[in-house]
C-alpha cells in the first residue's frame, strides 16, 4: 500500500508564498537544500493552478520580480520534470506538455484512494492546496509534514493555507531544524468531529 504525504512549505504565519518575496523567502541555506536533494523518490499530486505554475517554470518561465533562476531552483524544476506526476484537473486539456505528467479527470478523493490501495512507494503532494485539504478532510493522509522559514509575512502573505480547514490533532513523528533557523516538523495527522470541549453531552 503507497504512502501519502502532504507537505508545505510555509512561512510561521502559515502562507504559502508572499508578494515580493522570491522562492523559499531568500532564506534557504546549505544544509535545507541538501536535505533537499536526499528525498526519496515519489508520485508528485497536484491540481491545475499548481500545474500550470510549475510547468511555466519547466519551459523557462521565470518567476515574477526574477531576471532569472537561481541554481537551486532549476535544479529542483529539473527533479520534479523528471519525477512522475498525477494532476488531477477538469480543466486541462490532454497532452499534457509537461514531461512524466498525467491528466486525472476522475475525483481526486476516489483516485487516489484507489492509488494508496493498489500501489507502493510514496505519494506527496506539491502545493496544490484544494487538493491537499480534500485528501485530508477523506483521511487519506499518512504523514503532514511543514517546514516553516523564518518569516511572518501579515503584509504580504498569500496563499494561506489553513484557512477552511477542519480541525486536526497533530501527532509529532519527526522534527528537525535546518540552518539554524529553518524548522521542519511532521506529524500524523487525525481530522476532529469536533474539539475536546465541544463533544456532546
Amino acid at each position: 500500500m503507497s504512502e501519502l504525504l502532504v507537505d508545505f512549505i510555509t512561512s510561521l504565519d502559515g502562507c504559502a508564498s508572499g508578494e515580493g518575496w522570491p522562492g523559499f523567502w531568500g532564506l534557504e541555506g546549505p544544509e535545507y537544500l541538501a536535505w533537499l536533494g536526499t528525498q526519496p523518490k515519489a508520485t508528485y499530486l497536484m491540481g491545475t493552478n499548481t500545474y500550470r505554475l510549475m510547468s511555466g517554470f519547466a519551459a523557462g518561465e521565470v518567476p515574477s520580480g526574477q531576471a532569472e533562476f537561481r541554481p537551486e531552483e532549476e535544479a529542483s524544476v529539473d527533479e520534479l520534470t523528471q519525477a512522475t506526476k498525477m494532476v488531477f484537473s477538469s480543466s486541462l486539456e490532454e497532452p499534457l506538455t509537461w514531461a512524466n505528467a498525467t491528466l486525472v479527470r476522475d475525483d481526486a478523493v476516489k483516485a487516489v484512494r484507489a492509488l494508496k490501495a493498489s500501489g507502493s512507494g510514496l505519494l506527496s503532494t506539491i502545493g496544490s492546496l484544494s487538493l491537499s485539504k480534500s485528501l485530508l478532510e477523506a483521511g487519506l493522509v499518512d504523514r503532514f509534514r511543514v517546514v516553516m522559514f523564518p518569516v511572518i509575512t501579515g503584509a504580504t502573505g498569500e496563499e494561506r493555507i489553513y484557512d477552511g480547514y477542519p480541525d486536526v490533532a497533530l501527532e509529532m513523528i519527526d522534527h528537525r531544524t535546518f540552518d539554524g533557523r529553518i524548522q521542519l516538523v511532521e506529524y500524523k495527522p487525525r481530522v476532529l468531529e469536533h474539539p475536546p470541549l465541544g463533544a456532546p453531552a
